[in-house]
């Protein structure tokens, strides 16, 4: 979850699989074994878990302090806050509802992407609840203005007690998966340094320089990861104007000729097929389905002319929503470059316990945001669509 300026909070002591297991307090109370109990107790661990999803929702306004034990604790890896109170000034801090929250931030929010645990095992002990989430916050208060983005887990240790509730949060603990995953071990996170997570900080919010300009409005996206060397995204179900192409900027001519007019949205986005003798293709987004929709809009006037005379090898395509995991790179996006990205991006795919979509080897997929011959710091980037099965944000 967060908590960041105080910022940010929670240290997970181990890997994933100890987060999960049963852990019970020295002040835990004894639970009783019979159905009854456990019905009980189940029934309110389930009401646990819809408060701390409101709680996300409305970025903790308000915040539910009957569920928080009154010395609970919060560690992430930049800082340390005991007592419920103390939680709830650093959340009004991060959301401006504080004099110095409306002085240093702006846009503040959290999306909860899963919640899971907060089970009842067979000891009548209760296992941690885990919220996968994204954050992020503008700093106002620099002239540049930047946004601080920050994805992880948040591990709450619950335990039952005599209040209305039933069952008090006593701990929490957040990790940030861009630290604090632990190599080769299937997404487990371990404790960092804070030192690490301060340099994490200050790299997202220090000045950037100058850069290429953008081609076009880029495709909207929700953040699932900012990982060590790459994202994860969810891109939404789209509609594209897709043509083979020989050169990139024979391709971007066609495409802008085509849409004159039309509102392209950006990247554009190549298919190079792994047997470097088959076509290459070009896609220009076009349209995206909204919140509350499933798939796209169809854009009547692209389909009435794409593939007909001039325009013969153009068509239209649908994009299902997919998450895709994306490498960056600043260079031209030239063949031994993008290669190189792709294989880079794979070997943190492998390294971090995420899987690629099956044939996702068969091709190179890459993506151009800036407009052709532009000046300034390129943004290029390879995506490798992810397996359903091979990723924690389902």
């Amino acid at each position: 979850m967060f908590f960041l300026a105080q910022i940010h909070g929670f240290v997970i002591h181990s890997s994933i699989r100890n987060l999960q297991k049963t852990q019970r307090s020295d002040h835990h109370l004894h639970v009783s074994s019979s159905s009854t109990d456990v019905e009980t107790l189940t029934n309110n661990l389930a009401k646990l878990k819809k408060v701390i999803s409101r709680e996300y929702i409305t970025f903790f306004d308000p915040m539910e302090t009957q569920y928080y034990a009154n010395d609970v604790t919060f560690d992430d890896p930049m800082t340390s806050l005991s007592g419920v109170q103390s939680y709830k000034n650093n959340v009004d801090m991060l959301a401006s509802r504080t004099l110095l929250g409306k002085i240093l931030f702006q846009d503040a929010g959290i999306v909860l992407h899963n919640i899971s645990g907060g089970l009842v095992n067979d000891d009548g002990s209760i296992q941690d609840i885990v919220t996968r989430w994204t954050l992020k916050m503008t700093f106002k208060i620099l002239p540049w203005c930047p946004t601080a983005r920050f994805t992880g887990i948040s591990v709450y240790k619950v335990v039952k007690d005599t209040t209305a509730a039933g069952v008090s949060i006593v701990k929490q603990q957040d990790y940030w998966d861009s630290i604090n995953i632990l190599p080769n071990s299937g997404g487990a996170y371990q404790t960092v340094d804070k030192g690490k997570a301060v340099n994490d900080f200050i790299g997202q919010i220090s000045p950037g320089g100058f850069t290429a300009k953008e081609a076009a409005p880029e495709l909207p996206y929700q953040l699932l990861r900012r990982g060590d060397g790459y994202e994860v995204r969810m891109y939404p179900s789209h509609t594209g104007l897709k043509l083979p192409y020989k050169r990139r900027d024979e391709g971007f001519g066609s495409l802008g000729a085509f849409t004159k007019g039309m509102s392209p949205l950006g990247p554009a986005i190549m298919d190079v097929q792994a047997d470097d003798v088959s076509d290459k293709y070009m896609m220009w987004p076009l349209t995206y389905a909204k919140p509350g929709e499933k798939e796209a809009p169809i854009p009547k006037d692209a389909v009435e002319k794409a593939g007909e005379g001039q325009w013969r090898t153009m068509k239209v395509v649908t994009v299902p929503q997919s998450v895709v995991a994306v490498r960056e790179f600043t260079d031209a996006s030239m063949e031994p470059v993008v290669r190189k990205a792709d294989r880079e991006l794979r070997a943190l795919l492998d390294r971090d316990g995420l899987k690629a979509s099956q044939n996702s080897e068969d091709l190179v997929r890459f993506a151009q945001y800036d407009a052709i011959f532009s000046m300034g710091r390129r943004r290029g980037e390879v995506w490798i669509e992810l397996a359903e099965d091979g990723h924690p944000w389902n």
